[in-house]
């Protein structure tokens, strides 16, 4: 069945679990957990990131990021989730599956991000795995592709544990870092091939 819009687009977005952590939309009583893990985790986070604009820690610039995400998801275009450890509510990070694009394609990506507190300790495995079950099973996609740098082995070992599968390069894919850089493409077809 081929699918020109989600089905699932006027309902509200679900909370997703896997192992210890929980994914749900943002909400604006997140502001301050999303600004402490952002600004400790900068540095860390900047070499694979696009450059953040000056009013990056602003409440405006989180509201209108948190009305961007709703839009986003009424009109099936994008799905935005803060992944929580379910059992301490701690913000770990953020996942998001975008550029859905239906019709025959039937398929998004998924980008994320952890906070350096966070990081190695297999939070966002779990945190992807929920993302790309509920792409599959509730979103009725086909396919979830991810991009990484070729010098993110954390992404790249993250991704293939996830049953990612390397499909090749892409050539100045993404400005990150203040950069147009090459990006090493992967993808995860429901079928499981």
């Amino acid at each position: 069945m081929v699918f020109l819009k989600s089905p699932f687009a006027n309902e509200p977005l679900p909370q997703l679990h896997h192992g210890p952590v929980l994914l749900r939309p943002p909400v604006l009583s997140d502001f301050e957990s999303w600004v402490r893990l952002r600004q400790e985790s900068k540095s860390f986070l900047a070499p694979w990131e696009p450059l953040a604009p000056n009013y990056e820690f602003s409440k405006f610039n989180f509201r209108s990021r948190i009305k961007h995400y709703q839009t986003q998801a009424k009109n099936d275009a994008a799905y935005a989730f803060f992944v929580f450890h379910r059992e301490h509510d701690h913000l770990l990070g953020a996942i998001t599956a975008s550029n859905v694009r239906r019709g025959a394609a039937q398929m998004c990506s998924v980008g994320y991000w952890i906070g350096k507190p966070y990081a190695r300790q297999g939070y966002m495995g779990h945190a992807l795995n929920a993302l790309v079950g509920h792409a599959f099973n509730g979103l009725s996609l086909h396919r979830v592709e991810a991009a990484c740098l070729p010098s993110n082995q954390a992404s790249i070992a993250l991704l293939r544990r996830c049953g990612f599968s390397e499909e090749g390069m892409a050539r100045k894919y993404l400005n990150i870092a203040g950069k147009w850089q090459d990006h090493l493409l992967f993808a995860k077809l429901s079928e499981g091939r």
